[in-house]
């Protein structure tokens, strides 16, 4: 019965308020009545009309809990007892053991020696030592000191060597000139040849060259004479002076059109000039991509040109090459045997390393210079680098002049 008068106080009270505004339209004189006892019609309104609708719903929500109090549920709250688990239940659970380990320190000494006094570990635990596997460090390589040549050198040093490498054996014209009739000593050309270098050095190395390297490599590349198809090896010493390392049979390029196993169309020649060594283009196995040639211990010259990292180096010989050494017969690279190319190879890597000049670089053709033109600040200092004090000067030059005169 509750809800039915609820509903009819709604009609009720819907009626009213469309009664109350169809009068309004009807009679517009009344707005300003209306609105001159607006407060009195609110208060009129809440205390005949709102008040009497809200205690009818707050008594319909007393009644509706009530009723639910008198359910067989009970009390409205909910309560979950959990009971303790019986013997049969122990299977449900989820068990961890943890091992009680007391606390010590392991000695050293029992650890090296298993089953000592003091190895009282339990029979799970295993400690297994394994031995030192890191390979041992290589001896370091001996430097190569001054050492006296067979010929006698322009400027030796005064010191003995410690490693002593053979030489090559001599060239051919040298050992018909030896067994000639009235021949001089055995060693008279190869001092001959040496002085002669040293001379030709003096005449071609500026004083910023002589003082921003220490070891000068010279290649004659000429195809006679007796300084042709050989490298000299200086190395400097106090003052200045020049002594004679080496003195090897070489190998320059050909000096021919030829077409690589590449395809392509190349001239074989060693260009003559000034070259330094490239720090970052030094190997010890290295193949000719061009050549499909192997070149051990290789060391490129640091030479662009037109913008590209040219590929002449100086390398071992190999193959039927190595019988070819003393004549042109490479392909632009300088060749040596194998044992003077590797001797020379740890020599500059080891003993060499340091700031040296640069050359200039034209940035027009992205060519550098090979004719000994040094590379300046604005204040006309030399721009250094890092790499290796080694100066390498390739000349066409026979020397028959020079050698005859010191006959």
């Amino acid at each position: 019965m509750s809800g039915l008068r609820t509903l009819a106080l709604s009609y009720l009270a819907s009626a009213a308020v469309f009664v109350l505004a169809a009068t309004y339209a009807a009679h517009p004189d009344l707005g300003g009545a209306l609105r001159g006892g607006a407060g009195r019609l609110g208060a009129l309104l809440d205390e005949g009309l709102w008040q009497p609708v809200l205690r009818t719903a707050q008594n319909a929500d007393k009644t509706f809990l009530d009723r639910l109090d008198d359910a067989p549920y009970g009390d409205s709250a909910v309560t979950i007892a959990i009971e303790p688990p019986g013997p049969n239940d122990a299977r449900t659970l989820a068990r961890s053991r943890t091992l009680d380990i007391a606390p010590r320190s392991l000695d050293p000494q029992a650890l090296a020696a298993p089953g000592g006094a003091d190895a009282d570990y339990s029979a799970s635990t295993t400690i297994t030592i394994l031995p030192d596997l890191t390979p041992p460090p290589e001896a370091p390589a001996p430097r190569l000191a001054d050492r006296a040549p067979s010929a006698p050198p322009v400027d030796i040093a005064r010191n003995a060597p410690s490693v002593v490498i053979p030489e090559p054996p001599p060239l051919e014209a040298d050992r018909l000139a030896r067994n000639a009739p009235g021949a001089h000593a055995p060693q008279t050309r190869a001092a001959a040849r040496a002085m002669a270098v040293s001379e030709r050095l003096k005449e071609n190395l500026t004083p910023d060259m002589l003082k921003g390297f220490d070891l000068f490599l010279y290649v004659s590349k000429s195809d006679h004479g007796p300084l042709a198809q050989r490298m000299y090896v200086f190395r400097k010493q106090a003052g200045g002076r020049l002594a004679l390392l080496y003195d090897w049979p070489a190998s320059t390029g050909r000096e021919q059109r030829e077409t690589s196993p590449r395809g392509r169309s190349t001239f074989t020649d060693t260009p003559r000039g000034y070259y330094e060594l490239d720090p970052g283009r030094m190997y010890r196995k290295y193949t000719s991509y061009s050549w499909k040639q192997p070149m051990p211990y290789a060391m490129f010259f640091n030479w662009e040109r037109r913008g590209l990292q040219t590929g002449l180096a100086i390398h071992a010989a190999s193959g039927d090459d190595i019988a070819l050494l003393g004549q042109r017969a490479s392909a632009g690279c300088v060749h040596l045997a194998p044992e003077n190319a590797r001797t020379l190879y740890e020599l500059i890597r080891s003993e060499y390393k340091g700031e040296v000049p640069r050359f200039a670089y034209n940035s027009r053709t992205q060519t550098m210079s090979n004719d000994g033109t040094l590379m300046r600040d604005a204040n006309g200092d030399l721009k250094m680098a890092d790499g290796y004090k080694v100066l390498v000067q390739i000349e066409d030059y026979a020397g028959d002049n020079s050698v005859a005169a010191l006959f």
